[in-house]
């Protein structure tokens, strides 16, 4: 395996080199494309893409950065906890369901923050007012530049700079229902070569149900230096949360607990505990004209505590999750043949290790440790081509290795592990590729079409392989591959911008985990398809008045098995959204509501497709807000009409009508009022 990434090393030199030649000061420059990936300094051709603005995160009339990103076409949600705060909330593109943690890969700045654990990245805990940018870009094509995971779409957020600024800073306290307070600030300030920025929040909750509480601090902070020939920037996060976990409401055909006790704690005394932190360091270089180089590297770790009751026993499971990150790469701007290209090219290196231990009670002994480590060494190409002033193609490729160890301790003796089994020790190598190849064609400056084919996999994590409770484990699930096609169009005419585009994706080896028995583990299903069309749409009426729409078509099904024909569950088939911002008058007083509809959707463990489905709903949020001088203030009302609904519910896979689900709050508020300096 080192001999084959050796030559694609190689290989990746020689283009580079290549290029480089090429470069020239005066050099024709690409068009710009709609998302350009800040990691990676380059878009990719051929893709569905959107980008979210710090002034549209500022008007959402939504709380959390899950209720923003809904608001963009094809983008579902499921929460598991209540929406308090955007805590256990999900975040799934191109319907995977119950795997869309997995499946979605979220960037921070270009880097990571999807783990090799099935926790998903809480979005939560990145401070709302330290986000500049939210880029999305969806389907396979992303997989090359960042790697596994990257099945659903990329989810890039860029967090604030000081550059350029004087100083400058915000702070922001509120107060809202359920005696939810928090305080958000940020500030930053140039000095010459140097800038800083930092950002923080905090926020207490009581929740919408018993022991749904929230506690969370987090905070962001970044340092550059920018000089004429290259930069250096060190970026810090850091998050405190602790939550209650209420556990699920149980319906039958005979009762339902959604009637009687819709607020009620099935786990009274369940939560979960986190500690998270991370620090990364890097350095640019421009070397020579349209050649940049980049070296940076980032450390993360989590420490997590989940006590928590399931199928009647409870379990106590502790974690901490250690990851190092090295990431050099290129970046070259020239002309091959005349035609203007751009390569990015590089090489990532990820080690983490997770030592977990389960057992009844936390002072209990455990009767599991876990010694996952794994280990994964990729390399990628990935280069935009001129070929005409019209026509740009992109095409690309990575090859990556996944080492896996993993060992399982079994202590028969200690509380609960009488009636469990050790796992089998595993240790794989085994290698993926990636590929990419996509085009965009401008018949004018009003319209454009754009597509490409592309393959992507996903790994196992650490927990889809150690499992969640006490049911045997699997550490030996196969790798998730996909392939997928898209075609689509983008224009704007005069005060209309709009973008469709439709895909087709087939899976092989998807994971997921049935969670009852007889099966009550993590599987391979059945191959699997998806299929979509996704439209958007902006209409500026007056500079005072803005209206934004997107209507979805997803349906995830079975290809072959015993469940072929049937839909994947916790998908809708069709989602939309409606938003208007207006300037009532100037910015003293303006206006934001969005309309936001879900299909109906099967609950989760319904391969069969034989459960009552999780009803459709809408919902309308609502913000007034305005400012006057350096004073700001807002008023919003999410649910307005007091719909009551959830997202997500687990069916029994033997009784019918039987399952259990987690209800969402009817209509809630949150008031908030700041200044600026």
């Amino acid at each position: 395996m080192g001999t084959k990434l050796n030559v694609c090393g190689a290989l990746l030199a020689l283009a580079s080199l290549t290029v480089s030649a090429h470069a020239q000061s005066n050099t024709q420059v690409l068009p710009t494309l709609d998302v350009w990936a800040s990691r990676t300094a380059t878009g990719i051709a051929g893709a569905s893409t959107s980008v979210i603005t710090a002034e549209d995160i500022a008007r959402s009339p939504g709380t959390t950065i899950q209720d923003v990103l809904s608001q963009e076409v094809g983008i579902q949600s499921a929460s598991t906890a209540g929406g308090k705060n955007g805590a256990g909330t999900t975040i799934d593109m191109r319907g995977f369901g119950a795997t869309a943690a997995s499946n979605t890969l979220i960037l921070l700045n270009g880097r990571r923050l999807t783990d090799i654990d099935l926790s998903g990245v809480d979005l939560s805990t990145i401070p709302r007012n330290s986000i500049e940018r939210i880029e999305i870009t969806r389907g396979n094509s992303g997989a090359v530049l960042y790697g596994d995971g990257a099945v659903g779409g990329v989810i890039n957020i860029v967090t604030k700079t000081g550059i350029g600024k004087p100083l400058t800073g915000r702070v922001e306290a509120g107060f809202g229902s359920f005696n939810q307070r928090e305080i958000n600030g940020n500030a930053a300030k140039s000095q010459g070569p140097f800038a800083v920025s930092v950002a923080g929040n905090a926020v207490n909750s009581d929740g919408y149900r018993v022991n749904d509480y929230v506690r969370q601090r987090s905070g962001v902070g970044d340092l550059r230096y920018t000089g004429d020939q290259g930069s250096a920037w060190v970026n810090m996060t850091g998050d405190d949360q602790h939550l209650g976990l209420p556990g699920a409401r149980l319906v039958t055909t005979t009762s339902s607990q959604l009637d009687t006790d819709r607020r009620g704690a099935t786990t009274p005394n369940a939560y979960s505990s986190k500690l998270g932190s991370s620090l990364t360091l890097g350095v640019s270089r421009t070397v020579a004209p349209g050649f940049e180089l980049i070296l940076d590297g980032n450390l993360r770790r989590k420490d997590q505590t989940i006590f928590s009751s399931l199928f009647g026993s409870d379990t106590s499971d502790l974690r901490v999750l250690n990851t190092g990150a090295l990431t050099p790469r290129a970046i070259i701007e020239g002309q091959v043949l005349g035609a203007p290209t751009k390569v990015t090219t590089g090489i990532d290196f990820y080690k983490s290790n997770l030592d977990a231990t389960r057992s009844v009670a936390i002072n209990d002994p455990p009767y599991h440790t876990y010694d996952l480590n794994q280990q994964s060494l990729g390399a990628y190409w990935q280069q935009t081509v001129g070929v005409l002033p019209s026509s740009d193609v992109s095409f690309g490729a990575r090859l990556q290795q996944t080492k896996l160890s993993a060992r399982d301790l079994y202590n028969p003796a200690a509380p609960g592990g009488a009636f469990d089994a050790q796992a089998t020790p595993l240790d794989q190598t085994e290698v993926n590729h990636a590929l990419n190849l996509g085009f965009e064609h401008r018949f004018s400056s009003m319209i454009a079409v754009f597509g490409h084919v592309a393959r992507s996999f996903r790994t196992p994590n650490v927990d889809e392989r150690i499992g969640v409770n006490a049911f045997p484990v699997n550490f030996t699930l196969k790798t998730q591959t996909s392939q997928e096609i898209e075609g689509g169009a983008r224009g704007r005419f005069g005060m209309l911008e709009w973008q469709s585009s439709v895909y087709a994706m087939n899976l092989n080896n998807e994971i997921l985990f049935i969670p009852f028995p007889p099966i009550g583990a993590n599987i391979n299903l059945d191959p699997t398809r998806r299929m979509g069309v996704e439209n958007s749409v902006t209409l500026r009426l007056t500079d005072a008045l803005r209206l934004k729409g997107g209507l979805a078509y997803t349906r995830a099904t079975f290809r072959e098995g015993i469940y072929a024909g049937n839909d994947v569950p916790l998908v809708s088939k069709w989602t939309g959204n409606v938003g208007l911002s207006w300037d009532i008058y100037q910015k003293y007083a303006v206006f934001d509501t969005v309309l936001r509809y879900a299909g109906e959707r099967r609950m989760d463990n319904d391969q069969a497709n034989f459960q009552p489905t999780i009803p459709a709903h809408t919902t309308l949020d609502v913000r007034l807000g305005g400012e006057v001088e350096n004073l700001f203030w807002s008023v919003s009302v999410q649910n307005l009409f007091n719909v009551q609904y959830f997202d997500y519910a687990v069916a029994s896979s033997a009784t019918f009508g039987r399952y259990n689900t987690y209800p969402l709050p009817g209509r809630t508020f949150m008031a908030k009022a700041g200044a600026t300096f």
